[in-house]
């Protein structure tokens, strides 16, 4: 559209404020040929020529205003019309009764008329030139949310994770790319759910003749006579513990997988639900919980991975921290990230425990040490980061992606498996 309206709208311009001057120049000099017809008439019959005779061809409305001149052939010169002063566009004729007729118009006032033309032609211009870019604009945001929701059900088809419904964009081509996909995805998660029942399989049935395997061995090492017959027991019971151990972990890690699926999450809704679980808790402990979440926020996680990871923090606040505890969000960076922060009044992490503060079995309590290490693995694996933010008082901070606002969260990704929150677990610092 810019090259249509630069190669014709500039020519276009230019011929059409030469055609209009040229149209102003002919329409004076017939105004001055007709006031020479009517003056040899009046002048064969000897009528007298009057200047209200002359404004009749000074102009008005429809055509420029000139300054209109009569000369007889006795040299008397009648005039009409306003005065014309600086450069003019002359119009004279010599009638055949020997009278001169001048008609003249200012050069500004024609250029003028000219120029009009031109500012037409540019008004066009800006009004194509906002038509294409409106135009564009739609067709950009009718082609874009379409193809977000494709980039994120192929991202969510390469992590592992079921897809949810498709929607028909109404573009034929960009249809056959998701239902192509919604395709793969079927075939992926069977594919999954397959490999995924047989660790946990494979793990469920493990455990037993390892367990079993293990008693076996504490036995031997009771009957055992000799110091080397129990220190080779004691040797094959690590053994057997630590493939006891790999068992298990591919059992949970099985677990966690069948679990819930990226999705665009509300953050206020999501919190709410942890402030009203863990309210009475605080209020019986003398202590207040607050919430300060913008209501508009949506960040893309697991839901029930982020409740757990919040009910951990609160949780934790609760055991080892003091006065009002707060959970608040604030944006994260020049993009769309937010940062859910939980803190409280309390003394805070010691500065010999901070650096080791989300290592398993690192504790400040009397508890395992699981809590802050399983709660970072679970923000990890939805793309943020849980860190300590501040020691004292402590306060944590988890980073998540945000869900750009200028698109609806429930086109952004496809619908995911319902919000729900996890019962809270027993986690210590």
């Amino acid at each position: 559209m810019t090259v249509a309206v630069i190669l014709l709208g500039f020519p276009l311009a230019f011929i059409g404020a030469q055609i209009v001057r040229q149209n102003e120049v002919r329409e004076l000099e017939q105004r001055a040929a007709g006031l020479a017809r009517q003056v040899d008439t009046r002048l064969e019959r000897g009528i007298e020529i009057t200047p209200a005779l002359l404004e009749l061809y000074v102009g008005g409305d429809r055509s420029l205003a000139a300054s209109v001149f009569v000369i007889t052939p006795e040299n008397h010169q009648l005039s009409a019309g306003p005065p014309v002063t600086g450069q003019a566009v002359q119009s004279s004729v010599r009638t055949e009764q020997g009278a001169t007729i001048l008609l003249f118009v200012s050069r500004w006032d024609l250029l003028w008329v000219s120029a009009q033309v031109v500012l037409l032609v540019i008004a066009a211009a800006v009004v194509a030139f906002a038509a294409g870019i409106g135009m564009a604009l739609w067709q950009a945001n009718r082609l874009a949310a379409p193809l977000v929701y494709l980039a994120a059900m192929a991202e969510m088809l390469g992590s592992g994770q079921v897809k949810g419904q498709v929607e028909k964009s109404g573009v034929e081509e960009i249809d056959q790319v998701a239902l192509e996909l919604s395709r793969s995805a079927d075939r992926m998660a069977d594919r999954l759910a397959v490999e995924r029942q047989f660790a946990a399989d494979a793990s469920h049935q493990l455990r037993t003749p390892l367990t079993a395997l293990s008693m076996r061995i504490e036995e031997i090492t009771l009957a055992a006579e000799t110091e080397e017959v129990r220190e080779e027991a004691r040797i094959a019971l690590e053994q057997v513990e630590r493939l006891a151990d790999v068992v298990d972990d591919l059992l949970a890690h099985s677990r966690q997988q069948q679990g819930g699926t990226t999705q665009p999450v509300h953050l206020v809704e999501l919190a709410e639900q942890q402030i009203e679980e863990w309210a009475p808790t605080f209020e019986a402990a003398g202590r207040a919980l607050e919430l300060e979440v913008e209501p508009d926020v949506y960040v893309l996680a697991t839901p029930g991975a982020l409740s757990q990871v919040l009910a951990t923090l609160i949780e934790n606040s609760l055991k080892h921290g003091a006065g009002t505890t707060w959970v608040r969000s604030r944006p994260s960076g020049p993009g769309d990230g937010t940062v859910l922060e939980v803190g409280d009044d309390g003394e805070g992490v010691d500065d010999d425990l901070a650096p080791r503060i989300f290592e398993r079995e690192v504790s400040g309590g009397s508890g395992t040490g699981l809590g802050l290490s399983l709660a970072r693995d679970l923000v990890a694996a939805d793309g943020g980061r849980l860190e300590l933010a501040q020691r004292r008082p402590a306060v944590f901070a988890v980073f998540l992606t945000g869900v750009p606002r200028s698109l609806d969260p429930k086109v952004l990704l496809p619908k995911g498996s319902v919000l729900s929150s996890p019962t809270p677990p027993s986690i210590d610092r």
